[in-house]
């Protein structure tokens, strides 16, 4: 079984970027649901950093196309240098959501680690939503919408050079699993760039073990796995606790397939778990199974396998 580093838990308790507030209590529902203890039982050595600090949600209309750009910016270089500090001291980030703003600082952090180390990169979206939305196609201007695009170099330059070099990813770095609500706009940018989905209409047809392996192809030792858990990912029926529900996703045994298959590349390096809104959810049970899964993502197995 693997062993793996240290591992950080570090808060970012912000709706920033959403389209609802209450992803702000993300990070404190998940350490109720006992997120810490449960990876301690699993062998690992876990230390919680709390929460970073950052500026208030205004809740303002749209400026320039972008909602609360100043804030988002801020509390994504917040993010960016405490997942940075984690990788610099050999340690694995998990960062709790808040909303999916925060991946553009994470993954910018784990990029420029990468680039640093000659190391390759790979970056598994699991969500209900491309998020490759860009200002000029989306009215709401809610920046949890874009960070895919924004990784990619299509955004605000204080966003898009957040990490230094942009863009921070190339798309092919990136498989998208569990998507199914895209806008129109969006659905062109994704084609003209070639950004690799696993849609739920692929999942039904091949089933989740052949997308998965799928989107696995290619991982060796030298390759750095970021999981960026969108808990919308997850169908409404088990998982509630979210402001963008989608029905139509993962049930409990496909997310843990799901989960089970990438722990077994034994590649994990680092981990966002965002989204989770505890105003919508029902006595804190999505973030009860968000934990669940992400033990599976750390070797935890329903199968009785050596």
């Amino acid at each position: 079984m693997r062993t793996f580093p240290p591992v950080s838990l570090i808060g970012a308790p912000t709706d920033i970027g959403a389209g609802h507030r209450g992803a702000s209590m993300g990070p404190e529902a998940l350490r109720v649901a006992g997120l810490a203890p449960a990876l301690t039982a699993r062998g690992l050595d876990v230390t919680d950093r709390g929460n970073l600090a950052g500026p208030l949600n205004p809740w303002l209309p749209p400026v320039g196309g972008y909602r609360h750009l100043e804030q988002v910016v801020a509390w994504n270089r917040a993010v960016m240098e405490a997942v940075t500090a984690e990788l610099d001291g050999g340690r694995l980030p998990i960062l709790l959501g808040g909303d999916h703003c925060l991946a553009i600082g994470s993954i910018a952090a784990v990029a420029r680690h990468c680039r640093a180390r000659g190391k390759k990169l790979r970056v598994l979206w699991l969500d209900a939503h491309a998020d490759f939305n860009t200002s000029a196609i989306t009215p709401s201007g809610n920046v949890h919408g874009m960070p895919v695009a924004c990784l990619c170099g299509l955004g605000p330059q204080a966003l898009t050079e957040l990490g230094g070099a942009a863009p921070a990813l190339k798309p092919e770095e990136v498989r998208q699993i569990g998507i199914r609500s895209v806008d129109a706009g969006e659905k062109k940018l994704v084609r003209d760039v070639g950004l690799d989905i696993y849609d739920m209409r692929y999942i039904d047809e091949v089933g989740v073990k052949r997308a998965m392996e799928e989107a696995l192809e290619g991982l060796d030792a030298d390759t750095h796995l970021h999981v960026s858990f969108d808990v919308d990912f997850l169908d409404p029926g088990i998982a509630p606790g979210v402001g963008t529900t989608v029905p139509g996703g993962p049930d409990y045994r496909e997310a843990q397939l799901v989960m089970e298959m990438i722990a077994d590349t034994g590649r994990l390096a680092s981990l966002d778990i965002v989204e989770l809104n505890p105003a919508f959810d029902e006595h804190n049970k999505t973030a009860i199974l968000a934990v669940d899964l992400v033990e599976s993502l750390f070797g935890k197995s329903t199968l009785m396998r050596d």
